[in-house]
C-alpha cells in the first residue's frame, strides 16, 4: 500500500489529521485523531508499506482490531 492510500484512509475513515504544530525529523509526519493514539512515521511517498506494517499501524498502534482493519480497508464486510 502506497503511504498516501494508507493516509487517505486514515483521514476519510478514522479522522487523523497531520500535526504540523509539532516538529518531527526528516521525513517523519505525525498525525492526531480526537480519541484515538498519536501516530508517527516516515512518510516516503515512493515506497510501498508492506501489508504486515500497515496491518501493524492499524492493530497495535491505533488498536482496532484485526476484522475492524479489515473493514476499514476493504477488505470484509
Amino acid at each position: 500500500m502506497k503511504p498516501a492510500a494508507l493516509l487517505k484512509v486514515l483521514k476519510k475513515q478514522l479522522g487523523y489529521r497531520e500535526d504540523g504544530s509539532h516538529r518531527t525529523g526528516g521525513s517523519h509526519r505525525q498525525f492526531r485523531a480526537e480519541g484515538l493514539p498519536t501516530l508517527t512515521w516516515a512518510f516516503h511517498s515512493g515506497d510501498e508499506i508492506p501489508p504486515f506494517l500497515v496491518r501493524k499501524i492499524l492493530t497495535k498502534d491505533i488498536g482496532l482490531t484485526d476484522a475492524a482493519a479489515e473493514r476499514l480497508l476493504g477488505l470484509r464486510r
